[in-house]
């Protein structure tokens, strides 16, 4: 009986023997995000500096996205922004996802008892990725913020979604100091945890241009996953509204998410 041929080892980054393609992909895929991070055309000078990857290795990553419909380039050819292929493929993220039309239809209930905009989110990792938005007919920056991102501690999306969590699990998805977006952005992990305590004492998450300048929010979590993933908030202008207010709009995104979490279950969404 002829010995057994011993199968190749598996290539793989920690053995250092991870094949050429492989890498190249991974920096496909950081060179993509580093541009999803930037809202400016980028030069590949620009880009070396902000990714460290060989000016050789840029060149060709560059040509392929570009030809790929990933990237567009300026009309003189050397500075480069997202293309229309990221769009198609973040639409269709959304298009396959079947909570989407439940939370439309929340958020544009939510949007009509209180004059305000509503947002539908979801947490991924350390921040909040803004999925769907109802903007209200008054608003003053009527800017989509779908497929945009904000760290969860500086957002009421954030926070309720963070007070799903133990302080354990809190204290390992965030750095010890917290970055701030405002004045106003809590940075330390002993008051977010003690906003966290009182978002799960009072069922939604409040903040006071934490995240954005002028703007004070409220969100729920919509309670279908354990832990949450997603919530629902309204932004309101800041100068407009009072606490009082604020209050009811927070027990209304509370009905609201819960009976979204209902339907959602039933249909047996998870």
């Amino acid at each position: 009986m002829p010995p057994a041929t011993e199968l190749p080892a598996v290539p793989s980054a920690e053995n250092g023997t991870e094949p050429a393609g492989v890498k190249s992909a991974r920096r496909a895929i950081d060179l993509i995000e580093t541009f999803a991070a930037n809202d400016v055309w980028l030069s590949l000078s620009d880009l070396h500096a902000r990714t460290g990857f060989p000016r050789s290795s840029l060149h060709g990553l560059l040509r392929t996205l570009r030809e790929a419909g990933w990237l567009e380039a300026d009309s003189g050819g050397t500075r480069y922004r997202l293309g229309v292929r990221a769009l198609i493929c973040g639409t269709a993220y959304l298009d396959r996802d079947p909570i989407v039309p439940f939370a439309t239809e929340a958020l544009e209930s939510v949007r009509e008892k209180t004059g305000f905009t509503a947002h539908f989110a979801r947490r991924n990792g350390d921040e909040v990725v803004y999925l769907e938005t109802r903007e209200s007919r008054r608003s003053v920056h009527l800017v989509s913020r779908v497929g945009r991102t904000l760290p969860a501690h500086a957002t009421a999306l954030g926070k309720a979604l963070l007070a799903e969590l133990t302080q354990d699990e809190i204290g390992a998805l965030l750095p010890a100091e917290l970055p701030a977006l405002t004045a106003n952005t809590i940075t330390t992990m002993e008051e977010l945890h003690a906003q966290c305590a009182a978002i799960r004492e009072r069922g939604y998450a409040s903040e006071i241009e934490e995240g954005t300048p002028g703007v004070r929010c409220v969100a729920a979590v919509i309670p279908y996953r354990i832990p949450g993933t997603d919530a629902i908030s309204c932004s309101m202008p800041a100068d407009q509204v009072t606490d009082e207010e604020t209050v009811r709009v927070g027990e209304l995104l509370t009905e609201t998410t819960t009976e979204l979490g209902r339907r959602l279950r039933r249909a047996g969404i998870r």
